[in-house]
């Protein structure tokens, strides 16, 4: 068993489209439209094969309190792996992203905290050594 797809619910799939692929570097994998909404999905271009995030709209009335009750607590929606946080922090915040954690060690791994512009925290995490 493996992880297909994965959602992150998003309050605008263009700017979350524009966001994951533009800034945080992933790729389009599919999008295919469903009236209002689209089948969008984005993958890691190290591995076009593997895990795909669906940009899911966050339009059903569950998801509002469950998106607000992560943020208002500090929980991040996905976590992704970076090959080293500190420079993905530094390039991300040169590119304007807002930073809810700084780079901290936390035991085996450094992580850091975002926003990512569609009402998410999302984890950036690295192994040390």
């Amino acid at each position: 068993m493996r992880i297909y797809i994965t959602s992150v619910f998003v309050d605008d799939q263009q700017k979350a489209l524009d966001f994951y692929t533009g800034t945080l570097g992933f790729t389009k994998k599919h999008d295919v439209p469903l009236g209002a909404a689209r089948w969008l999905t984005v993958v890691s271009p190290e591995d076009p094969e593997g895990a795909e995030l669906l940009l899911e709209p966050d339009t059903h009335p569950v998801v509002q309190p469950y998106k607000s009750g992560l943020l208002a607590d500090g929980i991040p929606a996905a976590s992704f792996q970076v090959k080293d946080v500190q420079a993905e922090f530094d390039r991300l915040r040169a590119l304007g992203v807002t930073f809810r954690q700084d780079p901290v060690a936390a035991g085996p791994v450094t992580t850091a905290v975002l926003e990512d512009t569609c009402g998410n925290l999302i984890q950036i995490v690295a192994p040390v050594g």
